[in-house]
């Protein structure tokens, strides 16, 4: 890496004019995924190609994301005070509006491996240009684009009195990109490298921290700082409480965990934390459930149901908010070290993290320290608090503190005797509790980041996605960390023999992406005690139209049959590995929503993987909405399952009015219920004292047209019906 001093910008715009001087008019732009983008300075890149035809500009990324607008105006009364109140001053990227306008200017291409979920579909330009590839070969990919500038957005540090960079939220794909722009740079190819400093942006260590002077140009100003997208946490329902408290059974007591984003990473989480909070009600909600009826062998084999004693340890691509309330309630507590003697002592229970006597003995009679120690020995001993900061090496010896010196040869009495008496440290140190490619979540999300005290911001690394997502030039290590490993992704649709679906649909539009998905399944097969776990609700609506997410077969795959292995939905557990194709079938029937079984079966059977007087078992036939909602009922009326377990960025009336638009939309777009909703809205009478914050919340207290007098009478009758007023 260049060792050259960056050039440093307070304006935007110069910083774009250096980089066009130095790279010329046809620029690909390589920008992080999510929220690491440097908003200002794609934006001021992206004007100066509009007004300049000559400039030939391709922007390369992922996960763009956008503040929702709302489609139509009582969605925008609903989300501008939110947008506003949430995101500030957050400036959305112009290239983004654009391409869904159809207005983005024939001499500039934008091209992601990974959609923003939905957020691309139907917009041809896109489905166009997407790039299918694995998350770990991004990077190469990219650079197969020729990337000639790459911008990343940083947060700035001193640390030990040492001007320092951090990639924040995302060194996942760039901490792979920068040895191959070296390599291309010493092929004569010209590259721009370009951090801009935000100091929204939480300061991470080990890692994701880097030079300065790994920038060509640095832009840094106050006026270009901004808050970082937050995506908020969304309701979790019932469906996806069942689905998070099986997948909560099926985590092993000192384990790994990699898990997602959302509602359903969401009720993971919260039933994680209930396991270990409240472990009798945890117990008996999976008991009246009839999960351990059902699957008990299978959570007693692989998972658990007792508290987190020894803890988890997590390595996942994203590092989502869902594992910092993990910390926070002592779950997320298991270290591991980037030290493959050290972990395997650890893993075997030859040592623990407190350090004694026998910690050194043990470390002698294994081999990992000779007796006689050498600098390099004491340098390692001292890191990982073994040997205490008092402790030097100095001409041979062992110094300790003022008085006490002594040969550094543990073979010596004396020599031992004085090293366990003033020389050892209390704990290992340098321990990870959290390993990361990239992070995204809520604003609380952030702020605790930010103001997470060092030593424990210390214990979160975030590091390269080829070292999160496989295991290739790690095996060992990787190996011993991730020990008992839980993958838990989701998934768009199963078919009957066990292939995913998760990143786009049949017809080729594509929904998402691939991301590390089936780096993690892959993964699972190859490391002891580890499984991969999809989760997918059974059904999906469109309108009146529900179908069902389990299918015989599907004309797209994202996870081939071959590696499927454990799938739930809300009706139960599958375990697929190793399972013939008719066991695999049976399995999946038995989780699949009834209204869709006979037609399922009969397809089976029709293709000859079913014997054709087979007949679902009875305890499987009323896999019914109606059943999810008697199974739960009980503690729903308890509080036991929130509607934001971790917390959310909406005020009450924003979640009931949240709730109320969901159904006013869903009834006015069904033919049967339109007429039925807008006859009891024009029944329902006047706005009650009640309603009045709701209606000022969407500026519809004082209507003024006819228009604006028939929603609030809509809002009146949802809210009424709802039992809300």
């Amino acid at each position: 890496m260049q060792q050259r001093s960056p050039s440093y910008f307070q304006d935007v715009d110069t910083c774009v004019e250096e980089i066009v001087v130095r790279v010329g008019k046809r620029i690909v732009l390589g920008i992080p995924l999510g929220i690491g983008k440097p908003n200002p300075l794609v934006n001021a890149l992206y004007r100066r190609a509009k007004a300049d035809p000559e400039l030939r500009l391709k922007i390369l990324t992922a996960i763009t994301v956008e503040t929702p607008k709302g489609s139509s105006d009582l969605e925008k009364r609903f989300l501008e005070p939110f947008v506003e109140r949430v995101f500030g001053n957050y400036p959305d990227l112009e290239y983004a509006g654009d391409l869904r306008n159809g207005q983005l200017p024939a001499n500039v291409e934008v091209a992601e491996f990974f959609f923003k979920p939905g957020g691309f579909l139907n917009v041809p330009m896109q489905q166009q240009n997407y790039i299918s590839t694995n998350y770990t070969h991004a990077a190469r990919d990219l650079m197969e684009n020729g990337i000639n500038v790459l911008a990343q957005m940083v947060a700035a540090r001193e640390v030990d009195g040492e001007s320092w960079f951090s990639f924040g939220s995302n060194p996942d794909v760039t901490l792979d990109l920068l040895p191959m722009i070296e390599e291309a740079r010493r092929q004569g190819q010209p590259v721009v490298t370009v951090a801009q400093v935000n100091r929204e942006m939480p300061f991470m260590y080990h890692d994701a921290m880097i030079r300065p002077v790994a920038f060509d140009l640095v832009l840094d100003h106050p006026g270009c700082d901004f808050r970082l997208f937050g995506a908020p946490n969304m309701p979790v329902d019932a469906a996806d409480y069942l689905l998070g408290l099986q997948a909560s059974a099926l985590i092993r007591d000192g384990g790994t965990l990699q898990i997602g984003i959302g509602c359903l990473g969401d009720a993971i989480v919260h039933f994680c934390r209930l396991r270990q909070r409240q472990n009798a009600l945890y117990n008996q909600l999976l008991a009246d459930s009839r999960i351990l009826d059902h699957h008990g062998d299978l959570i007693q084999r692989i998972g658990g149901t007792e508290p987190f004693a020894q803890g988890l340890y997590g390595a996942s691509e994203m590092f989502v908010n869902g594992f910092l309330h993990l910390y926070r309630d002592g779950i997320l507590k298991r270290k591991v070290y980037d030290h493959i003697p050290l972990q395997r002592l650890l893993n075997d229970g030859a040592i623990t993290e407190a350090v004694d006597a026998q910690t050194l003995r043990v470390l002698l009679e294994r081999g990992v320290i000779p007796a006689r120690l050498a600098e390099a020995d004491v340098g390692f001993l001292r890191k990982f608090g073994i040997f205490n900061d008092r402790v030097c090496y100095r001409d041979g010896d062992l110094v300790m503190g003022e008085t006490v010196r002594v040969p550094a040869d543990l073979e010596r009495p004396e020599s031992y005797a004085a090293v366990v008496a003033n020389g050892l440290g209390d704990r290992l140190q340098g321990g990870i509790l959290m390993h990361g490619g990239f992070f995204m979540g809520p604003q609380d999300f952030y702020e605790a980041l930010r103001t997470l005290p060092e030593r424990e911001s210390r214990q979160i690394c975030m590091t390269t996605v080829r070292k999160i997502n496989h295991l290739y030039g790690n095996e060992e290590l990787a190996t011993l960390q991730r020990r008992d490993a839980r993958f838990i992704n989701t998934t768009i649709m199963m078919t009957l023999m066990g292939a995913a679906v998760s990143d786009g649909l049949e017809n080729g539009q594509v929904i998402s992406g691939v991301g590390g998905q089936y780096n993690f399944v892959a993964m699972s097969h190859e490391l002891p005690g580890a499984r991969s776990i999809l989760m997918l609700r059974s059904t999906r609506e469109s309108g009146s139209i529900t179908s069902s997410n389990i299918v015989w077969s599907y004309g797209h795959t994202t996870v081939p049959r071959h590696l499927r292995d454990i799938v739930i939905t809300e009706y139960g557990i599958a375990d697929l590995r190793g399972r013939s194709d008719k066991e695999v079938i049976l399995a999946l029937l038995n989780i699949a929503d009834s209204r869709f079984q006979p037609e399922l079966l009969e397809k089976a059977k029709r293709a000859g993987k079913i014997p054709r007087d087979y007949q679902i078992p009875q305890p499987y036939l009323n896999n019914t909405p109606s059943q999810i909602q008697s199974r739960l009922a009980k503690y729903q009326e308890m509080g036991v399952l929130p509607d934001f377990p971790l917390g959310t960025d909406f005020t009450e009336e924003e979640i009931v009015l949240g709730r109320v638009l969901k159904g006013l939309k869903l009834r006015l777009s069904t033919k049967g219920a339109l007429m039925k909703t807008i006859v009891r809205a024009m029944t329902a009478g006047s706005a009650s004292e009640t309603a009045e914050r709701y209606l000022a919340r969407l500026k519809l207290d004082q209507p003024t047209g006819q228009r604006d007098k028939m929603i609030q009478k809509l809002i009146v009758s949802e809210l009424i019906a709802g039992g809300y007023v």
